[in-house]
């Protein structure tokens, strides 16, 4: 049993699905073949058993007296009998008389219970005593008043009548089956053709996509059944996955660009202090105090762009990919405004934060609330105050800085974007696409806007509950 299903596992889907198609109608026309043979058979019977009754019934007197005188006679086979059936009287002892032109049937029990009249009726099958199988109906002899005599009357007739038309009829069930067995395998492997058409496609296109990775190829959607959701989850997948291959590769060549500056600016720097040493000639100290001062900030602008760049990468072009918790947002924003206060010693932050739990990846999401107040403190004047609000999961930080033009508004959030006005400070053009990526993630949404009375006012809305949830997955 397990060879062969290993072997219908071993053969093509289509293949598959005309044999199971197959076997389906052979087993339908069987069920309906043998059904129809044993209706037939036992129609058959029932009309042979009332033919038998009807000819028993007409039986006069005039023949059981014959066949009582002649059954013990020498009659040649050429004597006067009668035609038809076979009729046979039973007495009440079990003895029989037959016509010495008829074959002696064998009584049975149910024969003599009649002859007794302890039965009204019996019906049997046997075989004569020349081998001819006989179909046997017995019913109570009866005088020319009808009166009950204590005989029965067994009338016999050959079971060929009944067993050739079923030999007939199982041969055509037969040869109807085997045709229609033989169509629906034909029928079977057509519709498994024209039904697995688009799986072949299907199956085309991940080839194609396998040997010459090119995510633009896309199947034709046609209706709404199982194979059609398929194509276009197929189309889906392969779009996104093209977008996520147009996203890597923006990236490298963004990051590629951004690093290109800092490095070629630094090898300059160290090219010039190593000329110097080799040639002997000394650089003026101030000179040289700039050059080393410039290689420093060249080398904290790389380590910052590398570990934004890390971060992006840990959580995804999308978004976060780690587990999301229940966050307390005052508490990160709070632990923020902490670390913001130890990179801007002079400046002044003021906060008002009310108690907004949303469900967020930690790391993540305090990392974009730094992102949000390094950029106010950034952007803020010597001195300066920076506002901090958060209520009913609404995040604003507000600066007092240069603010930002309207025009340059729209790519705040782009990757390695930074405002001409900004090139030269420090930074990787990194720290807000990383916000707007966590915000997306956690099903929020973050804006810059022009503040009232000069300055940017950053806002983040995360979607969450001033309490907690019962229970902290």
């Amino acid at each position: 049993m397990s060879g062969g299903l290993r072997r219908l596992r071993g053969l093509p889907l289509r293949s598959r699905l005309a044999l199971l198609v197959a076997v389906a109608v052979a087993a339908a026309v069987a069920a309906v073949a043998v059904t129809c043979w044993f209706i037939t058979r036992d129609q058959l019977y029932g009309q042979m058993d009332n033919n038998l009754r009807t000819e028993a019934t007409s039986v006069k007197p005039q023949q059981l007296q014959f066949i009582l005188a002649t059954c013990h006679s020498e009659t040649s086979p050429g004597s006067q009998g009668f035609p038809g059936p076979t009729v046979q009287i039973i007495q009440s002892d079990g003895t029989a008389c037959t016509s010495p032109t008829d074959s002696k049937i064998p009584v049975q029990s149910s024969d003599v219970a009649v002859a007794n009249g302890t039965s009204d009726s019996a019906a049997h099958t046997t075989e004569a005593e020349d081998g001819t199988a006989m179909r046997v109906v017995t019913l109570p002899a009866v005088d020319g008043d009808r009166n009950r005599l204590p005989q029965a009357v067994s009338i016999a007739s050959p079971l060929h009548e009944v067993t050739k038309p079923l030999t007939t009829l199982a041969w055509v069930l037969l040869l109807v089956g085997g045709i229609g067995v033989l169509g629906a395998t034909a029928a079977g492997l057509w519709i498994a053709r024209a039904g697995l058409r688009p799986v072949d496609k299907l199956t085309e296109a991940v080839e194609h996509v396998a040997r010459t990775e090119d995510l633009t190829v896309r199947i034709p959607v046609e209706g709404d059944d199982e194979i059609a959701r398929l194509s276009a989850s197929f189309n889906s997948m392969t779009a996104s996955l093209a977008s996520s291959r147009e996203l890597q590769q923006q990236l490298i060549a963004d990051a590629g660009h951004e690093l290109r500056t800092p490095l070629t600016s630094m090898r300059t720097n160290i090219e010039l202090l190593t000329r110097s040493e080799e040639t002997g000639r000394a650089i003026p100290p101030d000179d040289r105090k700039a050059l080393m001062a410039s290689v420093k900030a060249q080398m904290i602008e790389l380590a910052a762009l590398i570990g934004d760049l890390q971060e992006l990468s840990r959580t995804g072009l999308n978004g976060s990919d780690g587990p999301l918790k229940v966050v307390s947002l005052h508490d990160a924003v709070r632990t923020a405004i902490e670390r913001a206060r130890l990179r801007g010693p002079e400046l002044t932050i003021e906060a008002e934060l009310a108690p907004w739990y949303v469900r967020a990846e930690p790391a993540a999401l305090e990392r974009a609330i730094v992102n949000l107040l390094d950029n106010a403190v950034k952007f803020s004047p010597d001195k300066g105050t920076v506002e901090v609000r958060l209520m009913r999961g609404t995040l604003t930080v507000r600066d007092h800085g240069p603010g930002i033009p309207a025009d340059e508004l729209p790519y705040v959030f782009d990757r390695f974007w930074r405002s001409p006005s900004a090139r030269a400070l420090p930074g990787s053009g990194l720290g807000l696409s990383i916000v707007a990526r966590t915000v997306q993630a956690c099903g929020g949404e973050v804006a810059l806007a022009a503040a009232d009375g000069g300055g940017t006012v950053a806002t983040m809305r995360l979607p969450g509950a001033p309490t907690p949830p019962p229970e902290i997955p």
